[in-house]
């Protein structure tokens, strides 16, 4: 995974929290509920970006093996 990947879904993150954080403090449930949705996809392409590399991982693992290395 990238960095810029990283760093994006970090910010996504960051900015549901802030969301969510804004809702409770203004009694507004859906800006709460929309930062919470933000922080769930921002988890979700995390794990999918983690799933990549631990894939990319093991083929150079393998790869390197067949090699010799």
């Amino acid at each position: 995974m990238g960095l810029g990947d990283k760093i994006s879904n970090a910010t996504e993150e960051a900015v549901g929290k802030v969301k969510e954080g804004f809702g409770k403090a203004t009694d507004n449930e859906s800006l709460e509920a929309e930062g919470k949705m933000d922080q769930g996809k921002a988890n979700v392409k995390q794990g999918v970006e983690d799933v990549k590399d631990s894939a990319a991982g093991a083929f150079n693992d393998v790869t390197d093996k067949h090699d010799g290395r």
